[in-house]
């Protein structure tokens, strides 16, 4: 693909749009419901009022504006009658969260339709044979009810009814959360768009990871999201007390789900490309005088591909049965959530590529090729359109934390590179 430029706007331009992005990034995080930390979950107010700020500066932009039948906030541009190729990320966060994470790629949308609408920049030797759509997903993350991608699952078309069960940590369902949000959930089908309204999906997104900060690069082509599954395990024991118990009648099952969690770090970081976390544990009854009966924790397990992550999964599964056996414990687990790895599509590969190449000097390296460990919006979205993505440099590769960065020097770079990449798609010039 060439590496020539396709866009012309100005330098400075540019800038700016990255300054904004930059300054729309702190707005956004004082929308909070915590007013020391960044916390913005599914259906609630500061979901509300995020949406509303998106669809304003969506509007400003000349964009037809819609909240779907999932929350996620929507603007359109170009012929009504056209496929679209949508652009996005999520608006939502977890606990605690950093101030880029979905966030700058959602802003960064804007800015490119803001790019490809700036007076002056209007030089386009082709048309774009396809409209764009800027989406705001509502709830990438699951912090609010431990399911994740609920609204792009609603886009894709892959709602599960079951899902309406579920319910937050003050015993509230999805679906009187819906209710009370303003959403029918009997509407829930509007949402689901289908595979010959879209050309397409591209994500600009913070790497959450140190790769390219590492290898001194501002942008990579996203190869492919990893699979991922997680479990919620439990350690059955017995609770004795913790004086007159001797060691060789205890069946301590703390010390059984430790050892478990060790042989997670053990054996993950043995195999390539597979990573495991258990990143929630806790002990009953949870007396600092009872041995512990009973230890619940849970198990995050992501791979570049399925068959590697499904291997592990049984030899971790055969590691526990030995350390139970041996410590006359019991175990079992359930599957909470399972997603299939999903690969970017070659052609968006190519035009993300050439967007990054075309902020490049003349005859450097081709730009660098990373596979996310982290889930994204695109994880759902596969299964109706083909799915691109573009990761931004993250200084150490925080995330999840208040101490996520991005300058503003790789957010320009990343906007002039989408924007290109948007009108590469446009011309297929490969």
């Amino acid at each position: 693909m060439s590496s020539a430029s396709l866009l012309r706007a100005a330098p400075d331009v540019i800038a700016a749009a990255a300054r904004r992005v930059m300054a729309r990034c702190e707005e956004l995080a004082r929308v909070s419901a915590d007013a020391a930390s960044i916390e913005r979950v599914y259906l609630s107010p500061e979901h509300a009022r995020v949406n509303r700020l998106a669809a304003e500066w969506m509007r400003e932009l000349g964009m037809r504006t819609w909240q779907d039948a999932a929350g996620n906030q929507v603007g359109r541009i170009g012929d009504p009658a056209a496929p679209a190729l949508m652009l996005g990320s999520h608006l939502d966060t977890v606990l605690d969260a950093g101030r880029y994470d979905g966030i700058a790629g959602v802003l960064m949308a804007l800015e490119v339709v803001r790019l490809l609408r700036e007076p002056g920049v209007d030089g386009w030797t082709v048309r774009l044979p396809f409209a764009i759509e800027v989406v705001a997903f509502s709830d990438e993350e699951g912090t609010r009810f431990g399911k994740a991608l609920l609204g792009s699952s609603a886009v894709a078309g892959t709602w599960n009814d079951a899902w309406w069960d579920l319910t937050d940590a003050d015993g509230v369902s999805l679906r009187r959360a819906f209710l009370e949000f303003g959403l029918d959930p009997a509407r829930i089908g509007e949402a689901a768009r289908r595979p010959d309204e879209l050309v397409g999906y591209l994500e600009a997104h913070i790497e959450q990871g140190p790769e390219l900060d590492r290898a001194g690069e501002p942008l990579a082509v996203v190869s492919s999201i990893a699979s991922a599954r997680r479990f919620q395990l439990v350690v059955e024991g017995e609770a004795r007390h913790a004086g007159g118990t001797p060691y060789d009648m205890r069946r301590d099952a703390l010390l059984g789900a430790s050892e478990a969690a060790l042989a997670v770090e053990r054996i993950c970081s043995a195999e390539h490309h597979i990573v495991g976390t258990v990143g929630r544990f806790e002990a009953f009854p949870g007396a600092v005088n009872v041995i512990p009966g009973e230890v619940q924790f849970s198990l995050d397990l992501r791979g570049e591909f399925d068959g590697e992550r499904d291997r592990v999964w049984d030899a971790l599964a055969h590691e526990l049965d030995e350390i139970m056996g041996r410590r006359a414990l019991r175990w079992r687990s359930r599957e909470v959530h399972s997603a299939p790895a999903v690969f970017c599509a070659p052609l968006l590969r190519e035009v993300v590529a050439g967007g990054i190449r075309a902020t490049l000097p003349p005859r450097s390296d081709a730009p660098p090729v990373i596979f996310s460990r982290a889930g994204h919006d695109g994880m759902a979205l596969g299964v109706v359109t083909d799915v691109g993505m573009l990761f931004l440099r993250n200084p150490d590769g925080v995330s999840h934390h208040p101490d996520e960065s991005v300058s503003a020097g790789d957010v320009a770079h990343g906007i002039r590179a989408l924007a290109e990449a948007v009108l590469l798609r446009g011309t297929e010039r490969i």
